[in-house]
């Protein structure tokens, strides 16, 4: 039934480990894991109660897949035993940080995996410290465990209330080098090489992987025009004409935004622009601006999506 939408209660699969919330969340996210890769569309769960799927007990994650995948007759006999050993050790759970004792990289691609933000700060100024500039960070150890949440995401084994997570230990660790960005950038005050516009296209609001080109572009000693998100597009093309600008960049995540990119790109030819349109988003790809946008617009138009992320870019 190829054109049906396949939708269901995932939490509905572990309801009977109630209680054993460490059970329950591996079995969310080995489920989701087989499940989206099979064709499933939406699944209804607790957001907080998945795990990234590389990130779970080995053991009990191929526990957990002998059951769903029904592997052999002793499967749910073994799951249920684990179940009662890890559940009759209590509720406290053990903080392990162990991760704290790695470099400052790889503690860092450590907390975006994890979305852990206490120590986001320290690991910031530690890796400015080690290499002397703060763009230097952002292109370096923050781009670099961005990228393999980008690939956990698109491998399916990470979902995006954890990338959103993920996306905020970023946001604060950008935040933190703010300060040194605009010093340096002061400093070195020259003519800038261009303007560029950045908006979220109407209808979506996400906004990290955006904010994060936008930095980077104007340490690149580039003028930046960001009006946000959920930006129409006569805002977006308005805002072109009134500052003159030399490219715009539109930016989203969720899947609607590539028709409205779409829709942007007919209304710039309609109006006659000819200027450079950069595309940019977890959802994007080389085939989606080969096929849905350049045929709408005679200028240029350019994919610029980190692999597999879950970011505009």
């Amino acid at each position: 039934m190829p054109l049906v939408k396949v939708s269901g209660g995932v939490s509905n699969l572990s309801f009977s480990f109630r209680g054993n919330d460490h059970v329950r969340e591996a079995m969310h996210s080995v489920f989701l894991y087989h499940a989206i890769s099979a064709g499933m569309d939406m699944g209804i769960v607790n957001a907080g109660m998945i795990e990234v799927y590389d990130e779970i007990n080995p053991t009990l994650r191929q526990l957990c897949e002998d059951v769903i995948l029904n592997r052999h007759a002793q499967a749910a006999d073994r799951l249920l035993e684990y179940a009662e050993a890890i559940k009759s050790k209590g509720k406290t759970i053990v903080k392990d940080e162990a991760w704290r004792q790695t470099s400052v990289a790889e503690r860092l691609q450590h907390a975006l995996i994890k979305g852990i933000t206490d120590y986001v700060d320290i690991d910031t100024e530690e890796a400015l410290q080690l290499l002397g500039k703060p763009i230097a960070v952002i292109e370096g150890p923050l781009m670099d465990g961005m990228n393999v949440v980008g690939d956990l995401f698109g491998a399916g084994k990470m979902f995006l209330p954890q990338v959103v997570k993920s996306a905020r230990v970023m946001k604060r660790s950008v935040a933190y080098l703010q300060p040194y960005l605009e010093a340096e950038k002061a400093q070195n005050a020259t003519q800038a090489q261009g303007k560029i516009l950045l908006a979220t296209v109407k209808g979506d609001v996400h906004d990290i992987g955006k904010n994060i080109v936008g930095v980077v572009l104007a340490c690149n000693n580039y003028e930046v025009i960001d009006l946000g998100v959920m930006v129409p597009a006569d805002k977006i093309l308005a805002a072109a004409r009134q500052h003159q600008v030399d490219i715009i960049g539109l930016s989203g995540l969720i899947t609607p935004s590539l028709d409205e990119m779409a829709d942007v790109a007919a209304e710039m030819q309609r109006q006659g622009f000819e200027l450079p349109l950069l595309i940019g988003g977890a959802t994007t790809s080389q085939t989606h601006t080969a096929v849905k946008i350049a045929p709408q617009y005679s200028g240029p138009s350019y994919t610029c999506s980190m692999p597999a992320a879950a970011y505009p870019s």
